[in-house]
């Protein structure tokens, strides 16, 4: 099993999110948006597997490199 930390690539705000704790999903798949700047930038799943926690909410401001989220692969 292997963790992954989804960080952050941006300061802004959690704009929608698309996976939920438990919830399994594909590689590229998108777990959550992010707005910055009138942008929205899609965070993915960096492998196949399931969304162990989630650690924020939609509408919390976040700073780049902030943990949002704890994937699991096999």
């Amino acid at each position: 099993m292997a963790i992954h930390r989804i960080k952050s690539l941006v300061t802004g705000t959690v704009w929608k999110i698309e996976c939920q704790a438990g919830q399994a999903a594909g590689e590229g798949d998108t777990l959550m948006i992010l707005e910055s700047m009138k942008m929205e930038i899609p965070m993915e799943a960096p492998v196949a597997g399931t969304l162990k926690e989630l650690l924020v909410a939609e509408g919390e401001s976040v700073t780049e490199g902030q943990v949002l989220a704890v994937w699991v692969s096999a």
